[in-house]
């Protein structure tokens, strides 16, 4: 069964303290690599992790920004970043959950959205599921809703990347079999109809929790219905049109976080590797602290560091405009959406290209045990983003000014 939020779940840190958000991720993230290697290779289920970032406070902070609760994306995003660097499958764990907790402003009313918020935020809920871009094509047809007097029965199985066995709330879009609409539900993980089955043998992200969900004619109830997503661009509201780029920037901070991880940790394998010397010729304080003065090893650690670097620029500056979009709200200019979705596009193709080049190359540099998690996570991570796709959307919105939402 499903775990949920303990009723002695510790509060998190006031919402309204600077900082406090960064500084829970920082220490979760280093608890988190101090064990690193030995749970990927278990592999299982992510309750000890999702533990963790409940004690810290992160699930109730990383919801979007209110009166008393919440964060902004900016800070939300480096959270995500800083506990992806130790460890990306909690890192995506995260980033889903954070925009998944978006998506009553998405899809629906002011109302839905706090019930939202302030559920997710006081009872330290993970929030999982498929949607904001993720569903198959077509729009939630693997998943119905039939309608009722009061409410609609939930039917259909469903594919989730994160927390499967572990989430409190799956939020997901299914079809109205009467009217054709696409309506974006909650759903509580322990509800009587709803059974999970993870996914077994990853080749990576393998603490990630992915599964996947089946629904056997759940009730849901009318306050459960978030919204309607719409089918075509032309009736997708500009903010809604945000929906989809936000999953997928807040992945790119994941695979820069799988770049940056990596990397840091190769330098400080070959930090601690002795040098080449003779023992005689070496003081006890001399061991591992030569400074490297190879060329091919500076040229290539130059490289992968302005590929991060570069990688790590342009991520920030998607980040800035998806934050002034979200900050706009229902103010936002309409054709907004499209310069945003084409800087988190441009995001995508280059964390994605700086991810798996530099997961590949430290292999080559450096030899510490489990380095070799990284280019599988990197791997898993992208393997459904098309980087040739993306740059068609590129093109397209640099000739024409089209955008696609999704």
């Amino acid at each position: 069964m499903p775990a949920t939020a303990p009723a002695t779940a510790p509060a998190p840190a006031p919402a309204h303290e600077p900082g406090a958000p960064l500084r829970a991720a920082r220490d979760v993230a280093e608890d988190l690599a101090a064990d690193a290697v030995t749970r990927d290779r278990a592999g299982r289920p992510p309750a000890d992790e999702v533990a963790r970032l409940r004690e810290a406070g992160l699930l109730a902070a990383l919801v979007p920004p209110g009166r008393a609760h919440g964060v902004d994306w900016r800070t939300g995003c480096a959270a995500v970043r800083e506990i992806a660097t130790a460890d990306s499958a909690v890192g995506e764990l995260l980033a889903r959950h954070y925009v998944h907790a978006w998506s009553g402003r998405f899809y629906g009313t002011p109302h839905r959205a706090g019930a939202l918020e302030r559920d997710t935020a006081r009872g330290q809920l993970l929030m999982a599921g498929s949607v904001l871009g993720t569903a198959p094509e077509g729009g939630g047809r693997d998943l119905t809703l039939t309608p009722l007097d009061s409410g609609h029965l939930l039917t259909g199985c469903r594919p989730v990347d994160t927390a499967v066995t572990v989430a409190d709330r799956f939020v997901v879009d299914a079809l109205c079999a009467v009217t054709g609409e696409v309506l974006v539900v909650r759903v509580p993980s322990d509800h009587p109809g709803v059974s999970v089955e993870p996914a077994r043998d990853r080749l990576g992200q393998r603490v990630a929790g992915a599964g996947t969900v089946a629904f056997d004619r759940v009730a849901v109830a009318p306050a459960q219905v978030l919204g309607v997503r719409p089918y075509d661009e032309e009736s997708t509201a500009p903010f809604t049109a945000l929906a989809g780029p936000a999953l997928r920037l807040a992945l790119c901070h994941v695979g820069l976080g799988i770049a940056e991880g990596a990397l840091s940790e190769a330098r400080d394998a070959g930090r601690t590797t002795p040098a080449v010397l003779p023992d005689r010729l070496m003081a006890p304080a001399d061991h591992g602290k030569l400074p490297v003065r190879d060329p091919d090893v500076l040229l290539a650690y130059g490289e992968l560091a302005s590929a991060a670097r570069t990688a790590a620029a342009v991520v920030e500056r998607a980040t800035e405009a998806m934050a002034r979009g979200l900050e706009a709200g229902r103010h936002l200019d309409p054709d907004e959406p499209a310069d945003v979705a084409a800087l988190v596009a441009t995001a995508e193709t280059v964390t994605a290209d700086a991810a798996l080049r530099i997961t590949t190359r430290v292999l080559e540099l450096a030899d510490a045990p489990g380095l070799d998690r990284f280019w599988r996570n990197a791997r898993v991570l992208t393997a459904h983003r098309s980087t040739a796709h993306r740059l068609r959307d590129i093109g397209e919105h640099y000739l024409n000014g089209a955008y696609r939402p999704g």
